[in-house]
């Protein structure tokens, strides 16, 4: 229990025999329950557990009967959590990469009522990027951030990949997750969903840690980004149609539409005017019209990026 609040741990897991020991040798006491919850390993952690389980009556094994994904895992874990009664689910991963003596940083800001969820933030611990961190993910986690907060329109944070994550209950029963992503990705897509449902969400500081041969190392950064970018795109179209059509009316997405409208024309007489100056006659009423598409085409996305903001500042603590 943390001031009065009653803690549960959601640690989605897959074939993690060796490092789910360690992670849950170090559950503080301020953990009242934890749901490990087994992806379908194919190795034996759902073994591990159960021994552990007989020595520490917190912990709860939940088994998955086909591989369903890390965000399935996390959303049953929640599920568990709310019926169960507790007030706040913290989660992390079984790969014995999140520090829980960082617990207080996420959980504070639910308890004092400033934030629905936090999330942590490895750029904002001590010195600020993580000497730890290798370059290929700075870069790559840069440019997710950067794709998540115009897709999310949560603009304040970064690191928008992290899976360390605190959730009050009541903004667990607020969304309606048949909507949210179940596999490996899911992060991004959660933000999302959190944005159009008012959920408020605050950056915290948590520290790096990265084992010596651990798996994730081999995640190859374009290709996860590649994979992952129409899907935000995807929701981000739907957090317009939601939020500000369904909900409450912003005149935002006109700006946002004419912005879509304008540039993709702008680049295709541009394209056009290229080809005529290249051949030596360029066309003085295409050129004009390709600046004038171009320039209201960024205006329009600038004016909507900044009124999205404006309309998703109370949602940053």
């Amino acid at each position: 229990m943390y001031k009065h609040k009653r803690i549960a741990l959601v640690i989605p897991a897959y074939n993690e025999e060796k490092l789910i020991k360690p992670t849950l040798g170090h559950v503080p006491k301020t953990i009242d329950r934890v749901y490990v919850v087994d992806d379908a390993s194919t190795d034996h952690m759902a073994a591990v557990v159960k021994t552990i389980a007989q020595k520490d009556k917190r912990v709860e094994l939940i088994s998955h009967a086909a591989n369903q994904g890390v965000g399935a895992g996390i959303i049953d874990g929640y599920k568990k959590a709310v019926g169960d009664g507790y007030d706040i689910a913290v989660v992390i991963g079984g790969d014995y990469q999140m520090d829980l003596t960082d617990l207080p940083n996420f959980l504070e800001p639910l308890v004092n009522g400033e934030a629905d969820y936090t999330k942590g933030n490895r750029f904002l611990y001590a010195s600020g990027i993580p000497d730890v961190m290798p370059f290929k993910r700075v870069l790559g986690n840069s440019l997710l951030s950067l794709i998540v907060k115009l897709s999310s329109g949560y603009y304040r944070i970064f690191d928008t990949q992290d899976g360390y994550t605190a959730i009050t209950a009541d903004a667990i029963k607020k969304i309606k997750w048949e909507k949210a992503y179940r596999g490996y990705g899911y992060p991004g897509d959660f933000l999302i969903l959190f944005n159009a449902y008012s959920i408020r969400v605050k950056d915290v500081p948590r520290r790096a840690i990265y084992l010596k041969g651990e798996r994730q190392s081999q995640i190859k950064i374009l290709k996860y980004i590649l994979k992952v970018a129409p899907r935000y795109q995807r929701k981000f179209f739907w957090r317009l149609w939601t939020k500000y059509i369904l909900k409450d009316f912003n005149p935002l997405v006109f700006f946002y539409f004419l912005s879509f409208l304008l540039i993709p024309l702008g680049i295709i007489f541009g394209i056009r005017v290229i080809y005529f100056a290249i051949a030596g006659a360029a066309p003085t009423n295409e050129t004009i019209l390709t600046a004038l598409f171009l320039l209201l085409g960024i205006q329009f996305l600038i004016f909507a990026m900044l009124f999205d903001m404006q309309a998703n500042e109370k949602l940053q603590p």
